[in-house]
């Protein structure tokens, strides 16, 4: 067969985990800052964002975390829960003040026997998550520093950017540390490619927000 002759899968439409859990009358308000739940208690639940973000992170066995992802509002975590191991090297924290709605591993069990499209639907959320996933660790075997930077800059404008009127993406509450445990690297490396970025003209910065510029880092994402 050629590659003319190559047979493309079509595009399956991507379901809602949202659109089949049920409402849930629990609703947690957790501060900024607020650990969630850790290695020691782990999760029991998994949690959907209403209102606030939420950093996910794991220990590594030096002690050091890594980021797993941040979540925005709509968006669930905690799906680690419906595995029941006792313990998990994972933890849950309020980047600001948040509320949340949950359901127990129990209760989703519960609900998929009654609507069995959210099975279908959170595996393809764990699917998804497992690619990109897949995508970060590549980029952490072979990208040098100042690309894993920069795509993890392009990432976060294209999740959390806010956009502005000259076509910019605004990030707030972004910290040189929460970039470098994205990055897989140490917050001082990130200050000094922050202060390269700048100066190359890709973005600006302060300690309200991260401006990233129009296609910044377009066809130039391998900078050493």
């Amino acid at each position: 067969m050629t590659s003319s002759q190559a047979v493309v899968a079509p595009q399956i439409a991507l379901k809602d985990p949202l659109a089949f859990l049920p409402h849930s009358s629990v609703t947690e308000h957790k501060r900024r800052g607020q650990v969630i739940y850790h290695q020691d208690q782990p999760s029991t639940s998994i949690h959907v964002v209403i209102e606030g973000r939420v950093k996910v992170s794991r220990m590594a066995n030096d002690g050091r975390p890594t980021v797993v992802d941040i979540y925005r509002t709509n968006e669930l975590f905690g799906e680690s829960a419906l595995l029941g191991l006792p313990q998990r090297s994972e933890q849950a924290t309020a980047l600001e003040d948040t509320w949340l709605t949950s359901w127990t591993a129990a209760e989703v069990e519960e609900i998929v026997l009654k609507r069995p499209m959210l099975a279908i639907a959170l595996m393809q959320t764990l699917v998804q998550r497992t690619l990109e996933y897949g995508h970060r660790i590549e980029s952490l075997a072979v990208d040098n520093t100042s690309r894993r930077l920069a795509r993890t800059l392009i990432r976060l404008s294209a999740r959390l950017g806010a956009p502005e009127p000259d076509g910019s993406r605004r990030i707030v509450g972004i910290t040189h540390e929460l970039l470098a445990q994205l990055a897989g690297t140490s917050r001082e490396v990130v200050t000094h490619f922050m202060i390269k970025f700048r100066k190359q003209g890709y973005l600006r910065y302060s300690r309200q927000a991260i401006i990233l510029f129009p296609g910044a880092f377009k066809g130039t994402v391998a900078i050493d």
